[in-house]
């Protein structure tokens, strides 16, 4: 029985690969990412100014990431008409993202956090897989974290950050 419990202790350990510690009403954690614009960004540069939506996504070129990025080429005029700034960011080299980026069109920048440094501080990064989780921060004007959406849905994500952003009444543009 003993040796059950043990297995069981360590199955559950295994599964909850990502630690996630951050939480509505939390300060967004300060970064500085490259894009895939050429353009260096922090979450200070906004402060004061407009709301940002960091998309996380495990790899570029993979399924999952690729309709994702569809969704945000295709249907980000949805989003452009509020006041925010929206990224998709990994734990992927710059060059990497640069290539998918192109691929696909995309037309907002794709952040790249190779330290991983970024994506441990967003609580993102699944440490059974060395990748940042699929999750979404939805971050005010005053860098406080007003929504995350843990449960992305790729095929609809302009559309459902879309409506996030007017659901927390983001100015529009």
């Amino acid at each position: 029985m003993f040796k059950l419990k043990v297995l069981f202790v360590f199955i559950m350990f295994s599964i909850s690969s990502v630690v996630f510690s951050l939480e509505v009403g939390d300060a967004a954690p300060e970064f500085e990412l490259e894009g895939t614009d050429g353009n260096t960004y922090t979450l200070s540069q906004f402060k004061g100014k407009e709301a940002i939506v960091i998309a996380w996504f495990p790899k570029a070129f993979t399924r999952g990431c690729t309709i994702e990025c569809k969704s945000l080429a295709d249907n980000g005029h949805l989003i452009k008409k509020f006041k925010a700034t929206y990224f998709m960011a990994s734990v992927d080299p710059l060059e990497q993202n640069k290539g998918f980026a192109a691929e696909h069109s995309a037309d907002f920048p794709m952040l790249s956090d190779p330290s991983k440094e970024v994506a441990k501080a967003y609580g993102v990064l699944r440490d059974d897989r060395g990748v940042a989780a699929r999750h979404t921060f939805y971050i005010d004007e005053n860098g406080i974290i007003v929504a995350i959406d843990t449960e992305v849905n790729p095929a609809t994500s302009a559309e459902d950050m879309a409506a996030q952003l007017g659901e927390l009444n983001v100015a529009m543009r």
